[in-house]
């Protein structure tokens, strides 16, 4: 029996809403190649110093961590979400600069903020405005391209709203830690993804608590861990970046 398909019998392409659902979900997808499986967030200096032991340690650990990335850097997302053009961007950008107190955390958000720009000016050609802000910024001699002002630019330009931009952020942060609490044999990936719907609650109790804020009320709630994050570059041996 032959099969035939009529090309009168294509579907109409889907709705523009749906569309952006494919792109959020792009974003966010780990095949995205924006390097954000090179780091820890502090976890594995915290194994080292023996802060984190068990799978206990771990959650409570993921938790402050998604609380100081709602309190510290949702707000660089919403501006940039709220505002998606190269003088907020730009403002931004040097605020976050000033901001990050450890030299780890700082390279750490501009590997992954360059990443994603690049990535982003190559996988949505429907948004120009994308290479033409970033070949500008190279060409003035901009390298510092910080991760949380970079995401909020690239969701404002898609056309995602400052819900689910920052919820997006809180989530990808969540995703990473725990991918890598799994290669430092914290966890199995079994109880990484059960462990995740656990935290899931918690994660959006922390991004109602701290979404749609301005940058001048971005702070740090748990500066341990900025200050064991800032001890990565002296362990004697490490599996990640930072």
């Amino acid at each position: 029996m032959e099969c035939k398909m009529e090309t009168d019998e294509i579907e109409e392409p889907p709705r523009t809403n749906h569309l952006l659902q494919w792109s959020q979900w792009q974003l966010i997808d780990s095949i995205l190649p924006t390097g954000g499986f090179a780091h820890s967030f502090g976890l594995e200096a915290a194994m080292q110093a023996q802060t984190v032991m068990g799978p206990e340690d771990l959650k409570t650990f993921v938790i402050h961590l998604l609380e100081n990335t709602g309190s510290l850097l949702l707000p660089f997302v919403y501006e940039a979400n709220k505002s998606p053009n190269l003088d907020t961007w730009t403002k931004l950008n040097r605020t976050l600069e000033a901001t990050l107190t450890t030299e780890v955390s700082k390279k750490a958000s501009v590997s992954q903020g360059s990443a994603l720009l690049r990535v982003a000016a190559s996988v949505f050609p429907e948004v120009p405005s994308l290479k033409t802000m970033r070949d500008k910024l190279l060409g003035s001699g901009t390298v510092s391209f910080h991760h949380a002002p970079v995401f909020g630019l690239t969701c404002g330009l898609l056309g995602f709203d400052s819900g689910t931009s920052q919820r997006a952020y809180v989530f990808m942060t969540m995703r990473d830690v725990l991918s890598a609490a799994t290669r430092l044999n914290l966890v199995g990936p079994l109880g990484a993804a059960a462990l995740q719907h656990q935290i899931a609650y918690v994660a959006e109790e922390i991004v109602r608590k701290w979404m749609d804020r301005p940058v001048e009320e971005a702070c740090q709630t748990s500066p341990l861990l900025d200050t064991i994050q800032g001890c990565h570059g002296y362990l004697f041996s490490r599996l990640f970046c930072s």
